[in-house]
């Protein structure tokens, strides 16, 4: 089983929907195998966006995603990382497919509500920005054999 990172960024927990965005992910099929609520320190912000060090929106995403509470969680499935980036659409949700949270439910790149881990070792290494190896849990669903093969 794959497991990644998905953020329920400060617009989404403000405006409310935190459990539509969750309901999303495990109607995939995924399961939620750590969940918190947290403040982001502008410490972890910048090990987290530390790829976009240098470039113009920078700055503002480090200020915005500190600015308010968020929900992080890991989910796991097959093809977890895939399932969730498909679930929450494009980047810009002006681009994003209908059905997909960012098209259903944002209107612009800046409030896009929702982060998932773009590849394995992204999802890895952001696991373990917000995670510790005992607040990740192993459990059996009886709904698995239901979900995949």
């Amino acid at each position: 089983m794959e497991r990644t990172l998905v953020i329920i960024k400060p617009d989404a927990v403000q405006r409310g929907l935190i459990g539509e965005i969750i309901t999303r992910l495990e109607r995939r099929g995924l399961k939620i195998v750590a969940m918190k609520m947290m403040q982001i320190s502008k410490k972890l912000a910048a090990k987290h966006y530390g790829v976009h060090v240098g470039k113009p929106f920078y700055e503002g995403l480090i200020e915005y995603i500190t600015s308010n509470p968020v929900a992080v969680m890991a989910v796991e499935g097959r093809q977890a990382i895939e399932i969730v980036r498909n679930t929450m659409g494009a980047t810009n949700p002006a681009q994003a497919a209908p059905g997909t949270i960012r098209a259903d439910l944002a209107l612009e790149i800046g409030r896009n509500l929702v982060h998932g881990s773009d590849g394995p070792e992204t999802a890895a290494f952001e696991l373990g920005l917000f995670f510790g190896e005992d607040e990740i849990l192993s459990w059996k669903r009886d709904t698995d054999r239901w979900i995949s093969e």
